[in-house]
């Protein structure tokens, strides 16, 4: 049996547990009905904005601390979060909607007659508040803390918070409910006592709060942002605020800087690790001993596929970003801004880093071009995509960057040939330009059962379409080569051995496939033209975005793809509509260059005779097909 006040009463709710804050909702409803306009004088429609404000001080907070462009030189712990953090720290607002309830209760209560008469401000209300913190908040919060930290009740009680391996604001709100009653009764306190007196007000309780969160999600945000010049200035700041430095070395090491806000109380009862202000100047200079990015051995060079899209990062909302990318109702609210921000980035960006983890011992990136996909097919666009794209080549060039995969379009053939532009202008390059697309090309052709005599291929004279052809053909698989260019059908056909060109066919209407049963799709294809396949088939597919399933007689497969090794590290986000874990097979293919420590670039055509040995190298590492 749990012990008690160990687990959430709503834990069975789900994302559904918002539905306690129904009689609030009602209250406010019934109260506008009867003034006939919104109760700005209203304690439970405060007490729902609150809530809101709260949640959105810890929001921002966890979108600037992963703003990786901003703040990787500033982090205090370079590991990066995992997918097993993020789920047990899925319901990390449980303490703000205790915490409202918990404020309905007193509202709803004679506990506090000064709440019913509603005072805007009161700076003696302020005063109040201060000395109840730092006269009970702060103490009472220390030592609850250091008992937590004493058996049975750290197991009990306190294990699950420390588990979380990497701060982050959303990290202080994770815990148990116990916990929870004991910061609330810390934060509670001096507004009681304001009320009590007399002197609150309802800009004490918001100003209370913002202060409260602010500094709660500051500490657990594992990037500093107060210089330690401002330390040095004003010694004894260093016994007023704490740092995100000080926190986390409690955080990992659980032995000693137990304060809330104030590391006085530490100092005072000997349990200050002074270490805190070295590490802190340390990460705010991004020097050794910090826990600044440094330079990546992989970088994937991305860029953005369209506007919805743009808000699946992992700065934005962790509980989207974490999961395969969807078009969300709760998306459709933050549109005017994400469009506001293409605008921004088209006039005035540059390359930026997105999110890495480690694999083995090695730090890999996925930078962004600020550009979206549309923008790709824009004439008057082709020179400043590629010269972002070349400012982040030459750049990783600078950093010692060993590889560099491009995705999507960035390696588009109209765009630059596949990376040649880049490799011819600057024949120097150190790092290796990777476009990945022989890996992708075998996790196509892997695909394919071995059964398989005769495939219909479109897309059949591209890059990756020529690839597919070529290898097949060699296997004496019957290609129906979908294009209306007899001349690049024949150049095709001209590269395969004597002996293999009868099994390239080229045709020119989708009818000529209707009795194969295995499709490989390169380009997009409407309803109409999908109803020429057989009931059965399975669309194999490399076009972008992926073809919509509106047979529901036939099989579609998912882009090409690769699940990363099992010892990789620190991923906290999906690529795109991935799974966890699973990468496209450009960006695969790329990581299998770095481990490889193969010296070639791998642009422009893709060289049929190394589809298998790229496909080799990639299952010695750890990557298995989806």
């Amino acid at each position: 049996m749990a012990p008690p006040l160990s687990s959430w009463p709503w834990a069975s709710l789900g994302q559904y547990k918002y539905v306690l804050f129904g009689p609030l909702v009602w209250k406010v409803v019934q109260e506008w009905r009867e003034q006939g306009s919104l109760p700005l004088g209203s304690w439970w429609l405060h007490l729902l904005v609150l809530f809101a404000v709260r949640g959105l001080t810890y929001q921002f907070w966890f979108t600037y601390g992963n703003m990786l462009f901003f703040t990787r030189r500033r982090r205090v712990v370079a590991d990066g979060v995992d997918f097993g953090q993020i789920d047990a720290e899925w319901d990390w607002d449980n303490f703000l909607l205790l915490q409202t309830l918990i404020g309905a209760t007193v509202v709803n209560s004679p506990l506090l007659p000064g709440l019913q008469q509603l005072c805007l401000w009161d700076p003696r209300g302020w005063a109040v508040a201060l000395l109840l913190h730092v006269g009970f908040s702060e103490p009472a919060f220390y030592l609850a803390h250091r008992a937590l930290h004493r058996a049975p009740l750290f197991a009990r009680y306190h294990a699950a918070h420390h588990s979380s391996g990497v701060t982050q604001p959303l990290t202080a709100g994770f815990g148990t409910p116990l916990e929870s009653l004991l910061l609330t009764l810390a934060m509670g306190a001096p507004l009681a006592g304001a009320f009590l007196v007399g002197h609150g007000s309802l800009g004490l309780v918001y100003g209370h709060a913002f202060v409260f969160d602010y500094l709660r999600a500051m500490g657990y945000s594992n990037v500093e942002i107060v210089s330690p010049r401002v330390f040095d200035a004003f010694p004894p700041l260093r016994y007023i605020l704490y740092t995100p430095s000080y926190l986390s070395l409690h955080h990992r090491e659980r032995r000693g800087n137990f304060c809330l806000f104030m590391p006085a109380l530490d100092a005072a009862f000997g349990t200050l690790d002074g270490r805190a202000w070295a590490l802190q100047r340390a990460a705010y200079d991004g020097a050794a001993g910090g826990g600044a990015l440094g330079a990546p051995g992989f970088v994937f060079l991305a860029h953005v596929v369209d506007i919805m899209s743009s808000m699946h990062v992992p700065f934005a909302l962790r509980s989207l970003s974490s999961t395969p990318f969807a078009n969300h109702f709760i998306l459709l609210p933050f549109w005017p801004v994400a469009f506001a921000f293409m605008l921004l980035m088209w006039c005035c960006s540059k390359t930026f880093v997105v999110s890495f983890y480690y694999l083995r011992g090695h730090l890999h990136q996925t930078w962004s071009v600020p550009r979206y996909g549309f923008q790709y097919f824009l004439p008057a666009a082709k020179k400043g995509i590629n010269y972002q794209i070349e400012l982040a080549i030459l750049r990783a060039d600078r950093m010692g960057v060993k590889v560099l995969s491009l995705a999507a379009l960035n390696k588009n053939e109209a765009l630059n040939g596949g990376g040649t532009l880049f490799v011819n202008k600057h024949p120097d390059l150190r790092v290796r330009v990777v476009h990945g697309n022989t890996l992708t090309a075998a996790v196509i052709l892997n695909e394919v059962p071995s059964n398989v005599r005769e495939v219909f291929l479109t897309g059949a004279t591209s890059k990756l379409g020529r690839a597919i052809a070529l290898y097949l053909c060699r296997k004496k698989i019957r290609v129906l080569m979908f294009t209306m260019s007899s001349e690049r059908f024949l150049k095709i056909q001209r590269e395969a051995p004597p002996e293999s060109q009868q099994y390239l066919v080229q045709v020119t209407k989708y009818q000529a496939a209707q009795n194969c049963k295995t499709w490989i799709v390169g380009k997009w294809l409407s309803p109409r033209e999908q109803r020429w396949a057989p009931a059965g088939t399975h669309f194999h597919q490399f076009v972008v975005p992926p073809i919509i399933g509106f047979r529901r007689d036939c099989t579609y497969g998912k882009l090409a793809a690769m699940r990363l090794p099992k010892d990789v590290r620190g991923l906290s986000s999906c690529e795109y509509t991935m799974e966890r874990g699973v990468v496209h097979a450009c960006h695969a293919g790329g990581v299998v260059h770095f481990l490889e420590g193969w010296d070639h670039h791998e642009v422009g055509a893709i060289d049929v005779d190394r589809i298998d040995v790229v496909w080799k190298a990639a299952l010695k590492h750890g990557l298995a097909p989806v």
